[in-house]
């Protein structure tokens, strides 16, 4: 049976991707040993992280002034790191969910830390909008997409202070002005690689402003003069994230992902805003196209164990919601192919019809 992959993150990846990657574990360019075995300083594996960091710029098209890293720690070690480089006096945080809660914790630790608006009052279904960021702050701080209550930000905001963005779950999913951004930053995990590496676009000039001593491998300068080298990086992720970027290159670019991807959101939020089982639980205006998060409406709750079931057996993974927001769950990133979302509506159809 075909599986449909709607795991929220580690997700799926394109088929390619993982079979270049094993073929790379098994015998790495041909030379006789696995990519797991040789050393990152080996001259074959430094044109990898090369031409990856050149993907980058081009797919994002970056600016000049730039610096693109691979570094190791997740999102979460963003949270602190961020602050530790750049918050002097005062961030400004937007509090859309569960990581950007979190990031705004972390942040404290270095300075005062403003809340300019949260959702958290409505459970994150919706992205706050009317507020005023600090004019004096020294950054303003955004998580792109919301994975657990499935909202998102579709539009690069205009910031009076460097903006920083983690997009660790909508990161590649449509065209971004960087040039808005002082910094992007994001786990590889959802849309670019298995988990282990993390991706950090920082603006060069940000950099080396704080009083503060950075502990050397918390400071971005360091990663930024040895090439994302200062220590051994994590270097199977790194060559399926290459991969993947070449796989994303070859589809047509980030315009024709945006196409996709809207393709795949409007196909199956017209399944859930038509049936008279389901509903969906974020504001239309802020649904996210990378989770789309619905649940049973009241009279139908009882069967949601039930549809869960019907739908693993019709080949369907990863559908459950998160704990924190029950219902369902169905994660539709770059790689899960329209005919997954047809197969998923189908589902929801018929079980419909049954019950």
């Amino acid at each position: 049976m075909k599986k449909h992959n709607f795991n929220a993150g580690p997700s799926i990846l394109p088929r390619e991707v993982i079979e270049k990657t094993a073929q790379a574990v098994l015998d790495f360019e041909n030379d006789g040993l696995s990519i797991l075995e040789i050393s990152h300083r080996a001259k074959n594996f430094q044109p990898i992280v090369d031409e990856a960091v050149a993907l980058f710029k081009e797919l994002l098209n970056i600016p000049e002034g730039y610096s693109v890293l691979f570094l190791g720690g997740g999102a979460s070690l963003q949270f602190c790191m961020l602050p530790f480089n750049l918050l002097e006096k005062k961030a400004a945080y937007l509090n859309t969910g569960v990581w950007a809660k979190k990031a705004l914790k972390e942040a404290k630790a270095f300075g005062e830390v403003v809340e300019v608006a949260s959702s958290a009052d409505a459970n994150y279904t919706f992205i706050p909008k009317g507020y005023s960021i600090p004019t004096d702050a020294d950054y303003f701080h955004i998580t792109t997409n919301n994975t657990i209550y499935g909202t998102e930000l579709l539009e690069d905001i205009t910031s009076p202070v460097p903006l920083i963005a983690d997009m660790s779950s909508d990161i590649f999913s449509r065209p971004v002005d960087v040039s808005k951004y002082g910094m992007i930053y994001g786990g590889a995990q959802k849309n670019l690689a298995p988990a282990g590496v993390t991706f950090v676009i920082v603006k060069d000039e940000l950099l080396g402003k704080v009083s503060r001593y950075i502990p050397t491998m918390l400071d971005y300068r360091t990663h930024i003069k040895e090439g994302s080298m200062f220590n051994t990086p994590p270097v199977l992720p790194i060559y399926a994230a290459l991969q993947t970027l070449k796989w994303l290159k070859s589809q047509g670019g980030l315009v024709q992902v945006e196409k996709n991807n809207i393709a795949k959101a409007t196909l199956l939020y017209n399944a859930i805003d038509n049936s008279k089982m389901f509903v969906g639980t974020a504001n239309k205006e802020d649904r996210s196209r990378m989770n789309i998060c619905f649940v049973m409406k009241p009279e139908f709750q009882h069967l949601e164990a039930d549809f869960l079931k019907f739908a693993t057996s019709k080949g369907m993974v990863g559908l459950k919601g998160h704990r924190s927001v029950g219902g369902f769950r169905a994660s539709c990133y770059n790689a899960l192919p329209i005919e997954s979302v047809q197969a998923l509506v189908d589902c929801m159809n018929e079980f419909e019809t049954n019950n």
